[in-house]
């Protein structure tokens, strides 16, 4: 096995092991702190939800979300391809056993690990929007209503976010319909609060979600002019260890020219960037600014799978 096929292992390797883990954490946030208070969220695992608490727990959650998961991929084989599907039947599959056995766990407590609704859905929340963030940034999948959003987007211009918000809010609002001992005006009055609930966590989660994703590829773009860029770029090479590119420029007022550096880090090395410049020179003009997706040598790898073109004979 040669080197590069030993690095593409390892990188396999450990986007699975990610994924694992990010699944894991979206089960414990939701049948550790969402569950047992009843809250109905969006994507399957509200589809189970509903269904668990309409039998009276006879129905588990993972069993419903498992099944609607293998339903939805049989539909989109044909519109989405055999790699999406793929992949998605192994993320279904971890999150349904993840949430199986953690709802085993935590469903037989006596009261929920956090008294407190607001905190708990909050926390829960937290836990999730991580997990399916992780596992995004990894190339996986949960499966779900990224199912249906990855279908509508295939057929028409609705945009992936618009569907899964409208899925989500949807699966949330049906909760007013779960069996409810009381007359219509209780019924609204103590299922409204849940829904509320529902869809402030739908929400937490899909900004915790971006917010992981976006992170991750976060990177800072310095563009730096200075008499003593030579310096500079000497510096930056040596103690920050990260490449420098030189350009031409004219500035207009004085009509000289000038030397500009451009210069790409990670978020977390700005500040020896900054340290440097003002070590050379203090009067150097410096820009900042955040960008997302730096791809090449020494940031991400671009992980897209190209289309295979048939060949003609």
């Amino acid at each position: 096995m040669d080197t590069q096929k030993r690095i593409n292992l390892f990188t396999n390797l450990k986007d699975y092991l990610l994924i694992i883990l990010g699944l894991n954490l979206y089960g414990i946030g939701f049948t550790a702190f969402i569950l047992p208070h009843e809250i109905v969220i969006g994507g399957l695992s509200g589809v189970g939800t509903l269904v668990y608490f309409a039998t009276g727990g006879l129905i588990p959650v993972a069993a419903t979300q498992y099944a609607c998961n293998l339903v939805l991929l049989g539909f989109a084989y044909r519109i989405v391809g055999k790699s999406f599907v793929m992949r998605t039947i192994f993320g279904a599959t971890v999150i349904s056993l993840s949430i199986g056995v953690f709802e085993a766990i935590f469903m037989r407590l006596e009261h929920p690990l956090i008294p407190d609704v607001s905190m708990s859905a909050i926390l829960g929340a937290i836990l999730c929007g991580v997990g399916v963030g992780l596992t995004f940034v990894h190339n996986g999948s949960s499966g779900g209503t990224d199912i249906v959003a990855a279908m509508v987007s295939k057929v028409s211009n609705v945009s992936i976010g618009r569907t899964m918000i409208f899925c989500d809010m949807a699966i949330v609002g049906l909760s007013i319909f779960l069996p409810f001992e009381g007359d219509l005006e209780q019924r609204v009055t103590a299922r409204v609060p849940v829904i509320v609930y529902g869809w402030v966590i739908t929400f937490i989660v899909a900004y915790m979600t971006d917010m992981i994703i976006n992170t991750n590829r976060q990177a800072t773009q310095f563009i730096i002019f200075s008499a003593k860029w030579a310096e500079i770029a000497d510096m930056v090479n040596q103690e920050a260890h990260r490449g420098v590119t030189v350009m031409d420029g004219e500035g207009w007022y004085t009509k000289q020219p000038v030397k500009v550096l451009m210069v790409w880090c990670r978020k977390i090395e700005s500040v020896t960037i900054f340290r440097i410049v003002k070590s050379i020179d203090e009067n150097a003009f410096i820009t900042q600014t955040n960008v997302n997706g730096v791809y090449g040598k020494g940031f991400d790898t671009m992980r897209i799978k190209m289309k295979k073109h048939p060949q003609h004979s």
